[in-house]
């Protein structure tokens, strides 16, 4: 008898490896069939080498299949119309009045992140890991709550998806990267700011790898460790923006209530654009630095990437703070969520791009609409302003900072110290670690530009860079100038001026286009108060169609 129990649980192993096997089998075949379709596109960008991530990686939903099970489609179908598009105001009315739970709120994500995410018809190729202990957090959220009747901060049980740059304890942070792929850091200045207000961090999301400074001309949203993420507005039909394509996809998809990006130049605005969500890049300062890995100290900074602006402010209110080691961090006592509506929209002048007025009609009738509405508008003529040395200013940036982040940041279990030991690294492996090569890590390397020359470049691009808006913000004193997607987020970044990206319209196509607002230095309150008069007069966001 026990021979035969024997043999049957041997064979049930074997017909289960060979169901497996199968399984992996045909997604394979599948994904090969789409990568041959997908070198048609029109866009050289989207001809994608591959779609899922070829690294192996622990299974992210094994902690929660039971509460999975028990939550079930049932209760995730209740409670869809309470919290899909909903902003965080409503969703914490719902847990004071006793519809919804913080802990449910962790389930619906979850579920809803497995429910897409383990179908290869629908999967985002979005979520790089997920936080295990996320599920008791929230339950510590809800025991809080009962017991004190208020609610100390808005953002508070609130889960969040940060980009897989940004630091966070448990999980690795790998920048898309197989070589920091056991790179457990620990948090950021910014995830501790997050927790302290009592916010749930519900895992990472993918991203174009090393902030897409390592190849030139690949697709948006690739990274070894996570794989292509796709837009939920059209699944290898357009592109997902970057380097925070995850954040966007996310935040639109409805996997989070929010995500945090980090934007270099056009980071945020990009991604945010593509995916129809609301993104602020703030003023190098606002928001720390500290234990997210770099591309440029000089212009990177993280950001709030949202469904709404209410929703923007807030998580804005939890990111700040000063971190005594990052040397640009400042102190804010600003609440941008209470001053949302404290704005006189007839005391307010707005510069349109002249160039944008008459090659852009979606750009000109929305210009049109805001006239209509009181708001002054000045049609404006930039400048012929080149940035030269901004590919150097990247480069060394990136080549010291990077390398001081792996001293000072990375875990023990990462034994790549700069870029040369990244670049052998990933040549003992190409298809595995760099299918679409990484020739920008080549080019830090071969760039010899001094410490005293970069500060000329960092001097020089700065004035350029200022030097666009100067007929707008010196000549006209406009509020803030008004651009599209990320066109002009390369001009903000020297210049150092914020920029805040917010849901214009759709193309034919369905895919999604952003007005962006750029304003002077620490002017975040005013560009999120425009944003919020705009969003609310003239409401523009639309769910992905597949994912409702």
């Amino acid at each position: 008898m026990k021979k035969i129990f024997f043999l049957l649980f041997v064979c049930c192993l074997y017909s289960c490896k060979e169901n497996t096997d199968t399984k992996k089998e045909s997604i394979t075949n599948n994904e090969t069939l789409e990568i041959e379709k997908q070198q048609a596109h029109e866009n050289e960008r989207m001809r994608f080498k591959l779609l899922q991530s070829k690294i192996d990686r622990d299974d992210i939903f094994a902690s929660f299949r039971k509460e999975l099970k028990d939550f079930g489609e049932d209760r995730y179908e209740e409670l869809k119309p309470l919290i899909l598009e909903k902003d965080i105001p409503s969703l914490q009315e719902h847990v004071a009045n006793g519809n919804l739970s913080y802990k449910e709120l962790t389930l619906f994500y979850l579920f809803r992140i497995h429910k897409y995410e383990s179908n290869p018809t629908t999967s985002l190729h979005a979520i790089i890991s997920l936080n295990t202990n996320v599920i008791k957090e929230a339950e510590e959220k809800d025991r809080f709550f009962k017991q004190n009747k208020t609610l100390p901060n808005p953002i508070f049980g609130m889960p969040i998806l940060l980009k897989d740059n940004i630091g966070s304890d448990g999980m690795p942070t790998t920048a898309g990267a197989v070589a920091l792929k056991e790179n457990y850091a620990g948090d950021a200045f910014i995830t501790q700011r997050l927790k302290e207000h009592g916010a749930l961090i519900l895992g990472k999301v993918n991203l174009s790898e090393w902030a897409y400074y390592f190849c030139d001309g690949c697709p948006l949203g690739y990274s070894a460790i996570g794989g292509q993420t796709l837009n939920p507005y059209g699944r290898k039909v357009f592109e997902s923006g970057g380097s925070s394509s995850g954040s966007g996809a996310v935040t639109a998809a409805n996997y989070a209530v929010a995500a945090v990006g980090t934007e270099t130049a056009g980071s945020i605005l990009s991604p945010s654009s593509q995916n129809s969500v609301v993104g602020l890049k703030p003023t190098i300062g606002v928001l720390s630095r500290s234990g997210i890995v770099p591309i440029s100290s000089t212009l990177d900074t993280p950001g709030p990437m949202t469904k709404n602006v209410t929703d923007n402010a807030i998580l804005l209110d939890a990111l700040k703070g000063k971190d005594d080691n990052d040397s640009a961090s400042i102190s804010s006592n600003t609440n941008y969520y209470s001053e949302l509506t404290n704005i006189s929209v007839d005391t307010i002048k707005l510069g349109a791009l002249k160039s944008l007025m008459e090659s852009d009609s979606m750009y000109k009738s929305t210009v049109e609409k805001w006239r209509s509405v009181g708001i002054e508008i000045v049609e404006i003529e930039t400048p012929e302003v080149n940035l030269n040395g901004f590919l150097t200013l990247l480069n060394i940036d990136m080549k010291n900072d990077l390398a001081n982040y792996l001293k000072s940041n990375a875990s023990k279990q990462v034994r790549v110290k700069n870029i040369q030991d990244i670049v052998d690294f990933n040549l003992k492996d190409t298809t595995l670690r760099a299918p679409y090569k990484q020739e920008l890590f080549d080019g830090i390397l071969a760039d010899t530009t001094s410490l005293d020359e970069l500060a000329l470049v960092k001097d020089s691009l700065q004035y350029n860079g200022r030097k666009f808006f100067e007929t707008a913000f010196g000549v006209y004193k406009v509020d803030a100038v008004l651009s599209i997607n990320n066109y002009h987020a390369a001009y903000a970044a020297v210049a150092k001026y914020p920029a805040l990206a917010l849901p214009m319209g759709y193309k034919n196509s369905g895919e999604p286009k952003s007005i962006t607002f750029i304003g002077k230095p620490f002017r975040e309150e005013l560009l999120l108060q425009l944003a919020f008069f705009f969003e609310q007069e003239f409401p523009i966001r639309k769910l992905p169609k597949d994912y409702q």
